[in-house]
């Protein structure tokens, strides 16, 4: 009898869903039936998945970022450990410890690391670039000469899917790149006012803001997908967004260093926030359950499907055992980024809980949006929401 497995996901766009269904083909071939429940939406797909785990009709397995997002369950005793499958695969020896960290909890693995995504990349259509006479920035004055020329030359300089998640997202890249892993971990990881205050990080909240001027009019509201699209199609030249965009210029069929450009932005010699997606698995009720979640554990995490997801996916694999020759241009950079201690700057999800990430990320939304807002008044309630959440 096959092993029947439901799993709750937020990736439905065309790059998202060629990559689960690397995810769904392998564990067929396995042996078992996927069941596929894609809700558009990371917060709506962790929504409904917790709802139903606390109300008593889980999924066999749902989608989070990697990081605190499925603590509450872990607290309140409603996930499974796949601590076995961990010491079968031994991913003490094969998977990083920032990212093994982010799934343990009191010495157990409660979910499964199928991944590594940098959330800081910078994508640039070469045919734009060249059009507008435009190279590929070094630091993070360049960019700005590169986004004046791409302006210059009638383009959008700038696609942004303007939503609060992806504001968050293009301030971590600002706050990364101008402020460096130091910065990055003040701001997110021990919340310091006296960071907050600080000249240095003036100047990421005005480099931040300096951007509006390079989106289009068209900007509020927009999928991010949309807004690779631009890139993709020619009418945009840069875009900033994690490498999960990647599957997007995949899936249209371009080929890094050819059709398109990958590069992350540090003035500290290349900080990379360094984030992913997990699968954690509820209780099961029966022995029928806990089998399919122990084969779609280890199907996930087996080599093969690791490469054939990451390829799909944009990111790259969270085992580092694998043959990677075969990834392309962009996830050679970020074997390489991951392979080095000292340029890794653990994403946002990685050092502050939920309420916290979602309290800063409405002040961020509220900076970015009103101009009339002083840099004073971004900084006063910063320090607020960084503070007083918890």
């Amino acid at each position: 009898m096959a092993q029947t497995a439901e799993v709750i996901h937020w990736w439905t766009s065309g790059g998202e869903s060629a990559a689960v269904k690397v995810f769904a083909d392998q564990f067929t071939k396995a042996g078992g039936t996927w069941v596929d429940t894609a809700i558009a939406g990371g917060p709506n797909a962790r929504t409904a998945a917790i709802n139903r785990t606390i109300g008593g009709n889980p999924p066999t397995a749902m989608q989070f970022n990697t990081g605190k997002q499925f603590d509450e369950l872990v607290e309140g005793g409603l996930l499974a450990d796949v601590d076995a499958v961990a010491a079968q695969q031994n991913w003490k020896a094969i998977v990083p410890p920032a990212i093994l960290s982010a799934v343990t909890r009191n010495g157990h693995a409660y979910a499964v690391p199928i991944n590594i995504h940098g959330q800081n990349w910078f994508f640039t259509s070469n045919a734009v670039m060249a059009k507008a006479g435009a190279t590929e920035p070094k630091n993070w004055d360049e960019l700005f000469v590169a986004l004046d020329k791409i302006k210059a030359a009638g383009f959008i300089p700038l696609a942004f899917g303007d939503q609060k998640g992806w504001e968050r997202n293009m301030f971590n890249t600002t706050l990364a790149g101008v402020a460096g892993a130091e910065g990055f971990t003040a701001f997110w990881g021990k919340r310091d006012p006296a960071f907050v205050k600080s000249a240095e990080f003036r100047k990421v909240a005005e480099t931040y803001r300096r951007f509006k001027a390079y989106v289009d009019p068209g900007a509020p509201g927009r999928n991010w997908n949309d807004a690779a699209a631009m890139v993709i199609q020619g009418k945009a030249g840069m875009h900033i967004m994690g490498d999960w965009a990647k599957g997007e210029f995949t899936a249209a069929g371009q080929t890094p260093g050819k059709d398109y450009g990958c590069f992350v932005l540090s003035n500290h010699g290349g900080g990379y926030v360094m984030g992913g997606d997990v699968f954690a698995f509820p209780k099961p009720k029966n022995a029928e359950v806990a089998k399919a979640q122990a084969l779609l554990a280890t199907t996930m995490m087996a080599p093969d499907t690791q490469i054939a997801f990451a390829r799909k996916k944009g990111s790259i694999p969270s085992r580092q055992d694998v043959d990677s020759k075969s990834l392309d241009l962009c996830a050679q950079k970020a074997m390489g980024f991951v392979a080095d201690k000292s340029k890794q700057i653990p994403a946002n999800e990685l050092l502050s809980p939920p309420a916290v990430t979602g309290a800063a990320e409405d002040v961020i939304s509220a900076y970015w949006n009103d101009a009339t807002m002083t840099t004073d008044a971004f900084v006063a309630k910063l320090v607020t929401a960084l503070t007083q959440t918890l």
